[in-house]
């Protein structure tokens, strides 16, 4: 019996993070190891699916996981019980099931547990409530690596011999292509539209307010040219006015709800210029837990993969304690805030949340990088936001009249800040901007000080950023939260897409494997079908359909597809994009390649020169130590700087963008600061002591993008 009660439980989890994050809560009479991840999946060398036997999976061991493994196996012998701890979603629980396998564990068995978040309260409290392993879950898994397996081994081969190696497709990566290559055409067939807008500056001889011309009488003036817009102020300017009504009146705005995945993958975009990449490895590393001084590891957030904008009662009490401990009583409403979800939101998990609200982002500050500490300052700001009071807003419309002709006022100011003292969301367009509003009143004089007609051109629609592109990729149910960021990565890695600045442009090479998609797999790249696969792909997980049906019903006019379209297709030639640069080793002109890492420069003459180049850029300003020019460059993280051309003769470097100016007050070089959120620029002295700023316009192109 002494020996019986010295075995200890062997907890497994995915990552090295979490199992230090969580044996430390656990303490002894457990043991926790990490599987990094999958353990098997389908072989990379060969499809892996059994197409004439259902559509079988033939599962291997992944390369690097074999000692791993033979670890857990042997750790496994010596425990009294194994306890799977993966993440609670699908590819958590496929992970579990392949464990079980591996162990010869029954998944019928009480041998799974889940936690939506890595804190001590919550890993107890599951470890009490073990579960069998959700074998419809693992079949959802199953269902959509074997879909995603056939699509992309079936058409990549037929793309790699048609175009160029290297090439890829997929269920959800070949309609996001799709969707940035029609946005582009869309724009390309645009033809803009001239239009003018007349604004008038009115005074009644103690103040001054800008209003807008709306027409002659009841109609409103459609203005498309100079001569009606000089026709229309000439008309304008002879008239008297006076204001003919004026309505007050009060909007209140609501607080956001917490994030769900794709929310912060979108606003980490706007506010922070994260890629949707970085966003989830930062969000995963806040999750799994970072070390904090004085506690060890704590996971910092809740679980990071959902479509939920729940709370749980602990997570709402919490916040609520805190707004009423720090904000004055009119910022805590009388009751919680609940959010309606989206249709067919997995409501699984909770929103993502901070663990503990006295884990306040100042708290933790120091034991944080720059961008972990951003991140959670996000996503723990728009939690305690969720659950503040609106803010509200004062509106004024008035109208003014003279001669027939009507002008429009219309304005707001903040009242109240509610919810907006902690957070304000970004915004892909501009917001509506405060303004003083005048005290007038009906039958007042007014008189015109200033009239400005201004000519317009109707504008297309804009490029897909990686923020509107998570956004649409959700609202017409292409992919799941799992999907987005993995999804923008790799048709970026492939070629088929590049950044500029935040847009998101089809390259050639996008553009022609979609017209080929387009013309040959007419269901894959169909955003409607996709959709409609999800669905069909969540009936597995929710309702236990057999998700061999699922992929039989798919898979018989894939097939015939692909045979036609392996006849049908012609090869094409895609030239490598010539540069400016030459190959200093053989004198060549340099192409463009797209590697691991994005955009490079290479000799066309390979293999005879292996010569490769980075792709750099000059910025508008020189060394302040040498005078030589200023190029952007990027470290292995992809975090850009800037640094002198001449290095390593100068070894000058920045995180902030020199600028040509020096500092009035003391001469040392000056940098470019900005505020994004109030959208100001500044030249800030580089002296430590002085740091005197002077406020500048904006660049047009942000280098640091």
């Amino acid at each position: 019996m002494a020996a019986a009660s010295s075995k200890y439980k062997l907890v497994i989890v995915e990552s090295p993070a979490k199992a230090k994050t969580i044996g430390k809560f656990l303490g002894r009479g457990y043991k926790v190891e990490a599987c990094n991840g999958h353990v098997r999946d389908l072989p990379k060398s060969q499809i892996g699916v059994d197409v004439e036997h259902n559509f079988e999976p033939r599962y291997i061991t992944i390369r690097g996981r074999g000692e791993i493994l033979e670890k857990i196996r042997k750790e496994a012998r010596g425990a009294s019980k194994v306890i799977l701890a993966t993440d609670p979603d699908r590819e958590g629980e496929a992970i579990s099931w392949h464990l079980a396998n591996i162990l010869k564990i029954d998944p019928a068995s009480d041998c799974r547990v889940e936690f939506n978040e890595i804190t001590a309260q919550a890993v107890k409290a599951a470890m009490k409530k073990p579960r069998p392993i959700n074998l419809q879950l693992v079949d959802a898994q199953q269902a959509r690596r074997v879909l995603d397996r056939l699509v992309g081994y079936k058409i990549s081969p037929l793309l790699w011999a048609k175009v160029r190696k290297g090439l890829s497709a997929g269920r959800v990566q070949s309609v996001a292509t799709r969707m940035i290559v029609d946005r582009e055409a869309e724009i390309d067939a645009f033809v803009p539209q001239e239009y003018w807008t007349i604004t008038a500056k009115f005074t009644d001889g103690n103040q001054k307010f800008v209003a807008k011309y709306v027409g002659k009488g009841d109609e409103k003036t459609e203005i498309t040219s100079e001569a009606q817009a000089k026709e229309v102020r000439d008309f304008l300017l002879g008239q008297t006015y006076s204001v003919t009504a004026v309505k007050s009146g009060e909007r209140r705005k609501n607080p956001p709800p917490p994030f769900t995945t794709s929310n912060l993958q979108q606003e980490a975009v706007r506010k922070l210029s994260f890629t949707t990449k970085k966003t989830m490895q930062i969000a995963q590393m806040l999750y799994e837990g970072v070390d904090i001084e004085g506690e060890g590891s704590v996971g910092l957030i809740s679980y990071i993969r959902t479509d939920s904008t729940r709370l749980s009662d602990e997570a709402l009490t919490a916040a609520r304690e805190y707004i009423a401990d720090n904000f004055s009583p009119e910022y805590l409403p009388e009751t919680p805030n609940v959010f309606k979800g989206r249709k067919n939101a997995q409501d699984a998990h909770e929103a993502i949340r901070p663990t503990h609200a006295l884990y306040s982002p100042e708290k933790v500050k120091a034991s944080l990088t720059r961008d972990q500490y951003r991140l959670y300052k996000l996503i723990y700001d728009r939690y305690l936001a969720s659950q503040m009071t609106p803010a509200v807003y004062e509106t004024l419309n008035i109208e003014l009249a003279g001669g027939g002709a009507q002008f429009r006022f219309g304005g707001m100011k903040k009242k109240f800040a509610g919810f907006t003292v902690l957070y304000e969301e970004g915004q892909d367009e501009p917001a509506e901007k405060e303004t003083a509003l005048p005290k007038v009143a009906v039958g007042d004089s007014v008189t015109m000080a200033d009239l400005a007609p201004e000519q317009h051109f109707t504008q297309p629609p804009p490029r897909y950023t990686e923020a509107s592109l998570v956004r649409a990729m959700e609202e017409k149910g292409i992919g799941r939260p799992s999907t987005y960021a993995p999804t923008i990565t790799t048709i970026l890695a492939r070629g088929y897409v590049t950044r500029e600045n935040k847009a998101l442009v089809p390259t050639e090479l996008g553009v022609l494997v979609t017209e080929m998609m387009t013309e040959n797999f007419k269901s894959i790249v169909d955003m409607q079908f996709t959709a409609d696969m999800e669905e069909e792909l969540d009936t597995v997980e929710e309702d236990g359909k057999d998700w061999h049906e699922v992929i039989e019903k798919f898979y018989g006019p894939f097939s015939e597809q692909l045979e036609a379209a392996e006849k049908n297709i012609e090869k094409v030639e895609v030239k490598d994009e010539v540069s400016d640069v030459r190959c200093d080793k053989c004198g060549a002109m340099m192409v463009y390649k797209m590697g691991r890492f994005g955009k490079f420069l290479a000799c066309p003459n390979f293999p005879a020169c292996r010569n490769t180049m980075p792709i750099v850029r000059a910025i508008d300003a020189h060394c302040p130590k040498c005078g030589g020019a200023i190029l952007v460059r990027n470290t292995k993280r992809g975090r850009v700087f800037y640094g002198c051309e001449r290095y390593p003769e100068c070894d000058f470097t920045s995180w902030d963008m020199p600028v040509d100016d020096r500092c009035p007050v003391c001469g040392s070089p000056m940098v470019l600061k900005r505020d994004r959120k109030k959208d100001i620029s500044w030249h800030v002295c580089t002296n430590e002591s002085c740091k005197h700023r002077v406020e500048v316009e904006a660049p047009a192109q942000d280098e640091a993008e």
